[in-house]
């Protein structure tokens, strides 16, 4: 991740997608138009043979933004706009045309053979529209956790099931496993079956991490914080190494990072822990130098072969490790994004709106360019608090 003593680890910002902040004091200008974001929570990167495609969960706005490549400009205009009928509307539902076409607080997103996932958060559901991405106001291809798409209520409006989803913002797909963060219920879920297969959006998943029965839902199992609990689990990477494949869930409410060594197809302990010195410790430390271990309500997990990077949202930092299962708890980070060091973390570093500082990092997306004059390593920050995406680079 770079030469020893470079804390960036070779990152540099080299697009910012969204409205410029007047005099860099400014909050950014978050109105719906083709350029515009309004707390954007989440975002993807696709790196294709002839691109690589920058998708943008705009959460305020109720839509998902899409730039064919990496754009030439910043401030550049999307192509695509999803969840609306057009790039100067917002509002739940799509305005309230409804939900069969709209999205309410769309945040997470993952690529599934073919198919662009979304967790729509505040309908409790996971939509799939078709990859191709190439018009405005697609209908949805497939849907989970409701029985239609016109049905919106948390936990199809009864009690928590094997089926179900509250406040889901958290997608990945690995390995033929769907995997999502069902935030609301304090669990992970995760199904051995390709939503490309069009499955019964109501099939209970295969299996539950973080409760005891498909019915519980308390903070951490109604008990102290443990290695096999949440309190606000809200996104997922699944990172390889040299020991196999870790399955990485960014625990928000707990101020850490959990790993599972794959696979994992039983509730059980974790077996790795970032964030904290241990697995029943849960403290925020927001008055204290926050060095390269501690974390304050992490939001974004994501991965470029080996490597882990980190949204420490509270702490405005994105944090990144080369080996982040070198030891079972704590392994410190070896780079930071936002903050000039590990200690600092104020946002927009207390001074003004700038390319490389944050506020409120809230999603992430980190690939590699395949093209031979492409943009080297690509990583896309859903930097929320200033209304804004900014892509970075590593040649």
């Amino acid at each position: 991740m770079g030469a020893t003593g470079d804390l960036t680890g070779g990152w540099q910002p080299l697009r910012v997608l969204g409205a410029a902040s007047e005099l860099s004091l400014a909050l950014p200008d978050a109105d719906p138009t083709p350029s515009q974001l309004y707390g954007p929570r989440g975002v993807l990167l696709d790196a294709g043979e002839a691109a690589v495609r920058v998708i943008a969960a705009d959460t305020g706005n109720h839509r998902l933004m899409v730039w064919p490549d990496v754009p030439t400009t910043d401030a550049a205009d999307c192509a695509v706009v999803i969840g609306q009928a057009d790039p100067y509307s917002e509002g739940p539902q799509a305005g309230g045309r409804g939900p069969e076409r709209g999205l309410f607080l769309p945040t997470g997103l993952a690529l599934a053979e073919g198919l662009l996932l979304v967790a729509d958060g505040w309908n409790h559901r996971l939509v799939a529209y078709d990859g191709a991405l190439d018009r405005h106001d697609p209908e949805p291809v497939w849907w989970l956790g409701q029985p239609n798409l016109s049905s919106i209520e948390p936990n199809r409006g009864g009690d928590a099931d094997a089926a179900s989803l509250y406040w889901p913002f958290g997608v990945t797909w690995h390995d033929g496993w769907l995997w999502v963060c069902d935030t609301g219920n304090r669990r992970v879920l995760g199904w051995n079956t390709s939503p490309t297969t069009g499955f019964d959006p109501c099939r209970p998943a295969d299996v539950i991490i973080g409760q005891g029965a498909p019915g519980d839902r308390d903070e951490n199992r109604g008990a102290d914080v443990a290695a096999d609990s949440f309190r606000w689990p809200h996104a997922i990477a699944v990172v390889p190494d040299a020991a196999g494949d870790v399955l990485w869930v960014a625990d928000a409410g707990n101020h850490r990072v959990l790993g599972w060594r794959l696979p994992l197809d039983a509730d059980r302990p974790a077996d790795l822990v970032l964030g904290q010195p241990g697995f029943t410790s849960a403290a925020e430390m927001p008055h204290v130098p926050q060095g390269p271990s501690r974390l304050r309500f992490p939001y974004a997990a994501t991965c470029l072969e080996g490597e882990l990077l980190v949204g420490d949202t509270a702490n405005n930092r994105v944090l990144g490790w080369r080996r982040p299962a070198a030891q079972p708890v704590a392994t410190p980070a070896d780079a930071v994004l936002g903050q000039h060091g590990f200690d600092p973390a104020g946002e927009n570093r207390w001074t003004a709106v700038t390319p490389d500082g944050f506020c409120w990092p809230y999603g992430l997306s980190a690939v590699r360019d395949p093209r031979l004059d492409g943009h080297g390593d690509v990583l896309a920050v859903a930097d929320s608090g200033n209304n804004r995406v900014v892509l970075w680079n590593r040649p």
